[in-house]
Formats: structure tokens, sequence, C-alpha cells
């Protein structure tokens, strides 16, 4: 190995082919219902991140080219929180708070100058906080909906007692929807104690300092703080106003 850098070679394809059964073979041998989804999901991510490995390098050369690499990762972030939300037709309003979310954080952590205006640092900073409000948007939409849908009467009941529609969904959902920022408190308060997320790592597997590395995740944990509180924020406005909704039984 190259300075702590994962070698790639056949005793890693070896590795990674096994790791890929463990999880299959553990979700059939416990009847989760999502065997096949985890090997799906497996070779979905060999194959994108090979694509990505042989155009990254290119990508990174061109700031148009770094602008279009991040819009197109935009649509795919918003397209599968579409589809773990509602649907493709009717959830595109996802791409508000995921946009809304992340692209206003970014350029503050990047014009601070906390970050430096290069294409390589700029691309990885939003691929992460793109993630994150990515993750939060479907947890949060999702979470919205279903309360929303398993508490009906008492929906209809606020609405009854005067409520205007917009109130009576927030007071149903809000709680509920609210919660899909438990993941990203928990990384952070537990971060150097439980976990060691990805940039403190990518930092020190690039030769950097701990304090380095210390720093950048300390700004990656805050800034995703922010994007996921304000793209929570959206999607619950967003399901609150019927802007974001479920298909319905007939169509």
């Amino acid at each position: 190995m190259d300075h702590g850098a994962v070698s790639v070679s056949p005793v890693f394809a070896v590795v990674l082919a096994a790791l890929v059964l463990v999880a299959v073979v553990t979700a059939l041998i416990g009847r989760l219902g999502n065997g096949r989804s985890v090997a799906t999901a497996s070779a979905r991510a060999v194959l994108q991140l090979g694509v990505v490995a042989l155009v990254i390098a290119a990508v990174l050369r061109s700031w148009w080219a770094s602008a279009g690499f991040i819009t197109l990762m935009m649509l795919v972030a918003a397209a599968t929180s579409a589809r773990r939300v509602s649907s493709l037709r009717l959830g595109w309003p996802v791409l508000a708070p995921i946009a809304v979310g992340a692209l206003p954080v970014c350029l503050l952590v990047v014009a601070a100058g906390t970050v430096p205006l290069t294409e390589v640092a700029v691309v990885p900073i939003a691929r992460i906080l793109i993630g994150g409000a990515m993750t939060a948007t479907s947890l949060a939409g999702r979470r919205a909906l279903d309360e929303l849908r398993d508490r009906r009467g008492e929906y209809e009941a606020a609405l009854a007692l005067g409520l205007p529609p917009r109130n009576a969904a927030l007071e149903i959902c809000r709680p509920r929807a609210g919660q899909a920022l438990v993941p990203a408190l928990d990384q952070t308060r537990t971060v150097g104690l439980v976990t060691l997320p990805g940039a403190f790592v990518g930092v020190l597997l690039g030769g950097g300092s701990p304090v380095q590395a210390g720093a950048t995740q300390l700004l990656v944990l805050v800034a995703l703080l922010a994007v996921e509180a304000i793209a929570v924020t959206v999607t619950i406005e967003l399901v609150s106003n019927g802007l974001l909704r479920r298909p319905t039984p007939h169509g």
C-alpha cells in the first residue's frame, strides 16, 4: 500500500465479493426481504464507482466539468429521494430541499476560504452535502407522509376544529419527520469516540496531519447538520402545503 491507500488487487476483489456474500446470506437467513437489493446495490456501486474513477480525473481539470458533475449529482439525488418518498412523477419537489439545503452551505464554506477554491476540494464537499440533504429529505418526507396517512382521523379532527390545512398537517407530521435529523446528530455526538467518518479518514490517507483531518471532519459534520436541518424543514413545509404527496390508489 502507498500512504495507507487501499491496494487494488485480486485479494481486494475476493474480499469485496465475500463481504457482499455475507450481507446477502445474512439478509436471506434473517428473512429481511432485501437480499436481492443488497446484491444489486453492491453491483451498482461497483459499476458506478468504476465509471466515476474513469471520468473523475477529467472532471476535476475544469470548473465547467465540475459544475456539470455537481448538477448531475443533484439530479440523481433528487430522483433517488423522489422514488423513496413518492414517485418520480409526484416526488420532483424534493429537488427544492436538497438544493436549498446543500448549495448555500457549500457556497458559504467555499466563499469563507475554509475549503480551497479548487475542483478537487469543492466537488467532494458538494458530494457530501448533497448526499446528506438527500438522506434527510427522504427520511423526513417518508415519515411525514406516513404520519398523515396513519393519523388521518386526527388530521381531519384538527380541520374540524378550525385549523388551516397547513397547520393541521404540521401538528401531525412535524414531530416524527423531525427525527430525520437523528442520524446526523448521533454521528456528530459520537465522532472520534464511536465513528471516524470518511472525511477524517480521507485526509489521513491523503497524507494530511491528524489536526487537519479533525478540522476537516468537524467542518463537514457541522455543515451537514445545517444542510440536513434546512432540508428537513423545507420537506415538512412541502408536505404540509400539499406540494409533496403520494399517488392516490386510483392514480
